[in-house]
C-alpha cells in the first residue's frame, strides 16, 4: 500500500510537471503569436509611411502647377498696370504656360525612360525654379514670357512622371488613394496662390505680383530633400534588367516577402512582354500610332480623361475667378481676392474628400457624381450671370456656383483622370502614352485659357459657362460608355481587362490570364 501511494505519489509528480510544461508552452506560444502580430503590425506601419512619404515627395512638382494658377489669377490685375500689358496679352501670358507645358511632358516620356522616374521628378523642380526666378524679377512683358516659359516646361514634366511614378511605386490596396495626390497637391497649391494674392496685394503694385510669384519657388526646393527619400520605381528597375534593386525596392513598400515576390513576377512578366532588355521608342510610338484594338480603347480612355479634364473649363473657373466675380457685380479687389480664397478652399477640402472615397466607393461612381454635378453648377452659373444682375442674389448664385463646381471637379474628375491615366497602360507604353494623355491635357487647357476673355467679350460671360455646361454633361457620357473600374487591381490585371475584349466594361480579370497574354 505505501508502495502504491509511492509510486502514485511520483505519477502525480509527472503528472504536475506535464502540466506545468504544457502551460509554459503555451504561454510561450501565446507570447510568440503576440511578437509576430506585433511584428507584422510595424511592419506594416513601416511600409505605408515608407509608401506614403514616397507619393508625397513625388507630388510636390503638382503645387508648383496648382500655385502658378492660383497666384497668377490674382497677379494678373497687378501685371496689367505695372507693365501695361494688353488683354491679348494677358491671355497669352494666362494661357502659354499649359501649352508650353506639352513641350515638357513630351519630352518627359522619353526622359523618364531614358534616366528613371526619379531623376525626371528632380529635373522638373529644377527646370521651375529656374522659370520662376526670371519671372519674378523680369523687367518687361518679353522677358516675363521667358520665364513663364521655362515654368510650363518644368511643370509639364511633373504634371506626367507624378501620377507614373506613384503608381508604379504603390501596393495595389491604396494605388487610387496615392495616385490622386498630385491633384491634392495641386488644390493645395491653387489655395497658396489665392491666399498669397490676399495676403501680398496691398503692398505696392510694382512689387506685389513679383512677390507672389517669387513664393513659388519655395516649393522646388524641397524637392532636393525628396531625392533622399524617394526610390526609383521598381517597373522601370526591372526594365532596366536591375531586377535585384528593384526586388529591394519593393521589399520597402509591401508588407511580406511572398507579396513582393508575386509583384516582382508580375512585373518581370509585364517587362518581358515589352522586352524587358530594351524596349526601342520607335517601337513603342509605333504601337501608339498603329494600334491594336486594345491599346485603342485604353488611348481612347486615358487621353479622352484628359480632354474632358479641361474642357469643361477647370482652368477658366481658376484662372479667371476674379473675372467671375466681377462680372457677378462685386467691384472692390480686396472682396474680389477673398472671395477666390473660398474656392481655394473648397476645392482643397473636396479633393481630401475624394482621396477617402475613392478606393472604397471606385472611379467610376465618384465619376458619374462629378460630372452631373458640374454640369448643373455651370448652368445655375451660367444663369445666375446671365439673369440675375449685380445685386446680392446675383453674387451669392455666382459665388455658390462656382465652389460648387470645383467641389464636384475635386470629388471626380480632377484625381481620378490622374489616376486612371496613369494605371490603364500597359508597362511598356506607360510613360509615352501618359505623356500623349498630358499632351492633350495642356493643349485643352492652354486654348480654353488663352480664349477665355476674347470668346466671354463675344457671348458674355454666361454665354460661355453653358457651353461649360453643354461639354460637361457630354462628360458625363464619355465615363458612362468609355471608362472602366479599375479599384483592386494590380497594374498588370488592368492590362488584361482591355485585352480580354469585353472585358474592362464589367471590370473582370482573372490574374492567371497574364501568362497566357505573355506567351501570345
Amino acid at each position: 500500500m505505501g508502495v502504491q501511494e509511492s509510486g502514485n505519489g511520483v505519477g502525480d509528480k509527472h503528472k504536475y510537471r506535464r502540466m506545468d510544461f504544457d502551460a509554459a508552452e503555451d504561454v510561450f506560444l501565446l507570447s510568440s503569436n503576440a511578437q509576430c502580430q506585433e511584428d507584422v503590425f510595424k511592419r506594416r506601419r513601416d511600409v505605408q509611411k515608407f509608401v506614403f512619404a514616397c507619393a508625397v515627395f513625388a507630388s510636390l512638382n503638382s503645387v508648383l502647377m496648382g500655385y502658378d494658377m492660383g497666384v497668377m489669377s490674382g497677379a494678373i490685375l497687378f501685371i496689367e498696370q505695372d507693365l501695361q500689358i494688353s488683354e491679348v496679352q494677358q491671355e497669352v501670358l494666362v494661357g502659354i504656360l499649359a501649352i508650353i507645358s506639352l513641350l515638357g511632358s513630351l519630352v518627359g516620356g522619353k526622359t523618364s525612360d531614358a534616366i528613371g522616374r526619379k531623376w525626371t521628378i528632380a529635373l522638373a523642380a529644377i527646370v521651375f525654379q529656374t522659370g520662376a526666378a526670371i519671372m519674378t524679377f523680369a523687367p518687361s512683358f518679353e522677358i516675363l514670357m521667358i520665364g513663364r516659359l521655362l515654368a510650363g516646361i518644368g511643370i509639364g514634366f511633373g504634371v506626367m512622371i507624378a501620377p507614373v511614378y506613384i503608381a508604379e511605386i504603390s501596393p495595389t490596396v491604396a494605388r487610387g488613394y496615392l495616385t490622386s495626390f498630385p491633384e491634392i497637391f495641386i488644390n493645395f497649391g491653387i489655395l497658396l496662390g489665392y491666399v498669397s494674392n490676399y495676403a501680398f496685394s496691398g503692398l505696392p503694385v510694382h512689387i506685389n505680383w513679383r512677390v507672389m510669384l517669387g513664393v513659388g519657388i519655395l516649393p522646388s526646393v524641397f524637392m532636393g530633400f525628396a531625392l533622399f527619400v524617394i526610390p526609383e520605381s521598381p517597373r522601370w528597375l526591372v526594365m532596366q534588367n536591375r531586377v535585384e534593386e528593384a526586388r529591394k525596392v519593393l521589399s520597402k513598400t509591401n508588407e511580406n516577402e511572398s507579396e513582393v515576390e508575386q509583384r516582382l513576377a508580375e512585373i518581370r512578366m509585364a517587362a518581358g512582354f515589352a522586352n524587358a532588355e530594351k524596349y526601342e521608342t520607335k517601337a513603342v510610338w509605333h504601337e501608339i500610332l498603329y494600334p491594336s484594338p486594345a491599346v485603342r480603347q485604353m488611348l481612347i480612355t486615358g487621353c479622352g480623361i484628359q480632354f474632358f479634364q479641361q474642357v469643361t473649363g477647370i482652368d477658366a473657373t481658376v484662372y479667371y475667378s476674379p473675372t467671375i466675380f466681377m462680372d457677378a457685380g462685386i467691384k472692390d479687389n480686396t472682396q474680389i481676392l477673398a472671395a477666390t480664397v473660398a474656392v481655394g478652399f473648397t476645392k482643397t477640402i473636396f479633393i481630401l474628400v475624394a482621396t477617402f472615397l475613392i478606393d472604397r466607393l471606385g472611379r467610376r461612381p465618384l465619376l458619374f457624381v462629378s460630372t452631373v454635378g458640374m454640369t448643373i453648377s455651370l448652368l445655375v452659373l451660367s444663369l445666375s450671370l446671365s439673369f440675375t444682375g449685380d445685386g446680392k442674389l446675383g453674387i451669392g448664385l455666382a459665388i455658390l456656383s462656382v465652389c460648387a463646381n470645383v467641389a464636384f471637379f475635386s470629388i471626380g474628375l480632377g484625381p481620378i483622370c490622374w489616376v486612371v491615366s496613369s494605371e490603364i497602360f500597359p508597362l511598356r507604353l506607360r510613360a509615352q502614352a501618359s505623356a500623349l494623355g498630358a499632351v492633350g491635357s495642356r493643349v485643352s487647357s492652354g486654348v480654353v485659357s488663352m480664349s477665355f476673355l476674347s470668346v466671354s467679350r463675344v457671348i458674355t460671360v454666361g454665354g460661355t459657362f453653358f457651353i461649360f455646361s453643354v461639354i460637361s454633361a457630354i462628360s458625363a457620357l464619355f465615363v458612362h460608355t468609355c471608362i472602366p473600374e479599375t479599384k483592386g487591381k494590380s497594374l498588370e490585371q488592368i492590362e488584361m481587362m482591355f485585352q480580354n475584349e469585353g472585358e474592362w466594361q464589367r471590370g473582370e480579370v482573372e490574374l492567371g490570364n497574364l501568362e497566357r497574354l505573355v506567351q501570345k
